[in-house]
């Protein structure tokens, strides 16, 4: 092998090897960071300049009110309702959350009704079907959820029994459900509310760019480098060299011999044979082993679990070293809960709570 002033040449190899792949996993982080960075500055500028007119709603078959703006028509819109009773959570301003891949279907229980286009004013939404039309005032609206998995939204209002909603197309939700957050901030006068919301999720994003790797050196090559699957193989070998004698050691085939085997065989005395049938003692069965109680929480020495509880608003130091924690986890000032991701926040509580990641899915107990 060719040797070099620094060593042999597949150290070089190593750090060449090292290098690439730091690069690739930075880009990755990098790319992913910068799509969430240009999405909340996107929202950040249309919570700014989504105002409405009243103009946007010229030659639509609706009648708006002298305080009324259309803010979004969406064209393609079903009407979709609940078959079955259903309390939504009480609609709130929560942005900036990311959501996965929306698939264009009904969740179940949900049926269509009609179909239509969609249009959001500043006062309400309303969807113009084939069979009527149907209005959801903000003022009137006590319950708001848009279902993380399908591009649905449903809504509850005083003056309507059965829970509605709209069903749209996947790449035309996200910003669907931005502006009806917008129009329900502006029935209440709470649109500066949206927007420090999001200045607030920039400046947070902002902490967690991925910072550049250093560059690795073949003078940083460890021998474990030479041996395919590098240290851990190592660790495995070596714990293999300790165990498998000591395991042969101890299955080892018996010392008895001669009589000691003879004995062995021969049959039981017969006075065994004249115990009472009653008396015959039966095998005492195993317990077994107590199972503990989590819930799907991974195992820890604190007894976290989603069971149930009391909520954990000063959990132990070491929790990090057992649940998977969010970055800046520490500056929480809640209750621990679980993320849509499987992260657990300090958060619990605050509308933000798991906000980059997936939104809040389960509450740790103790």
């Amino acid at each position: 092998m060719a040797r070099t002033d620094s060593g042999t040449t597949w150290r070089y190899r190593w750090a060449r090897r090292q290098n690439e792949r730091r690069r690739r996993l930075f880009r990755s982080a990098e790319g992913t960071w910068q799509r969430r960075d240009d999405e909340l500055r996107r929202l950040r500028t249309l919570a700014e300049q989504c105002r409405g007119s009243a103009g946007a709603g010229d030659g639509l078959p609706l009648e708006l009110a002298p305080d009324e703006v259309v803010l979004r028509v969406v064209p393609a819109a079903q009407l979709v309702e609940v078959r079955h009773t259903a309390v939504l959570p009480a609609p709130d301003l929560t942005v900036g959350a990311p959501t996965g891949r929306l698939r264009h279907r009904c969740p179940d229980g949900v049926r269509v009704a009609d179909a239509g286009m969609a249009v959001i004013t500043n006062r309400r939404l309303v969807l113009l079907g084939g069979r009527g039309r149907r209005d959801w005032a903000y003022g009137r609206m006590t319950g708001l959820a848009h279902d993380p998995h399908a591009p649905v939204t449903l809504i509850q209002v005083l003056d309507r029994r059965r829970t509605s909603g709209v069903l749209l197309r996947a790449d035309a939700a996200a910003d669907f459900r931005f502006v009806l957050t917008l129009a329900f901030a502006d029935a209440i006068e709470q649109r500066d509310a949206v927007i420090a919301q999001l200045d607030e999720l920039i400046a947070e994003h902002a902490r967690l760019r991925p910072s550049r790797p250093g560059i690795a050196t073949p003078g940083q090559a460890r021998l474990s480098a030479l041996i395919p699957g590098g240290r851990r193989t190592a660790v495995v070998a070596a714990a293999l060299a300790v165990l498998v004698p000591l395991a042969l050691a101890n299955s080892g085939p018996s010392d008895r011999t001669g009589p000691e085997l003879a004995a062995a065989a021969a049959p039981a005395p017969a006075v065994a044979a004249t115990k009472a049938p009653w008396a015959t003692a039966s095998p005492k069965p195993k317990e077994s082993p107590k199972t503990e109680r989590r819930c799907g929480a991974p195992a820890n020495p604190m007894g976290y679990d989603f069971c149930g509880g009391e909520r954990i608003r000063k959990p132990a130091r070491e929790v990090c070293d057992h649940f998977d924690c969010v970055p800046g986890f520490w500056d929480g000032r809640g209750y621990l809960v679980q993320c849509e991701n499987g992260k657990v926040s300090l958060a619990g509580g605050s509308p933000r709570a798991c906000g980059l990641h997936g939104g809040v899915r389960r509450t740790v107990w103790t």
